[in-house]
């Protein structure tokens, strides 16, 4: 599994926890290095995704309320993180592409989400990504016509 897949997956674990049980971002740092397959995942990018999404969370979450057809409060944790994940990729990292971010965030959701969770993740975060990355879209767009 590249490192990068598993770093997202690790993020996904430590940010279900901090979701559900509002645990201290360090304690679940700590408690998420120990996990299985910890040392193939892209550290780097593990720490950004965990530590920037639990930093971030007020400016992510508005901008999944923009996208979303309820709260975040209201959405399943595990469809919340992912989000999280994918709206925090779409903005910080700009060297992966954003159908790459997406695709990403699908495959999660996919994994540890809900039957059609995947769904919903791909809708809010296209649109999300058209906000966010006005040009690259337009241009994959003018690209397919």
């Amino acid at each position: 599994m590249p490192g990068r897949r598993r770093a997202r997956e690790l993020a996904l674990q430590g940010l279900y926890q901090w979701l559900v049980g509002g645990a201290d971002g360090g304690e679940i740092d700590a408690h998420m290095r120990e996990q299985d397959g910890y040392d193939q995942a892209d550290k780097v990018h593990y720490d950004a995704l965990l530590h920037g999404c639990i930093a971030e969370a007020t400016t992510i979450d508005a901008v999944l309320a923009r996208h979303t057809d309820r709260a975040t409060r209201d959405l399943s944790p595990v469809e919340h993180a992912v989000l999280m994940i994918g709206v925090y990729e779409l903005t910080h990292c700009i060297d992966i592409p954003y159908r790459v971010a997406v695709n990403e965030a699908i495959e999660l959701a996919k994994s540890f989400g809900g039957t059609d969770g995947h769904k919903y993740v791909n809708g809010v975060l296209d649109k999300a990504a058209a906000d966010l990355r006005p040009v690259e879209v337009a241009a994959r767009k003018a690209a397919q016509s």
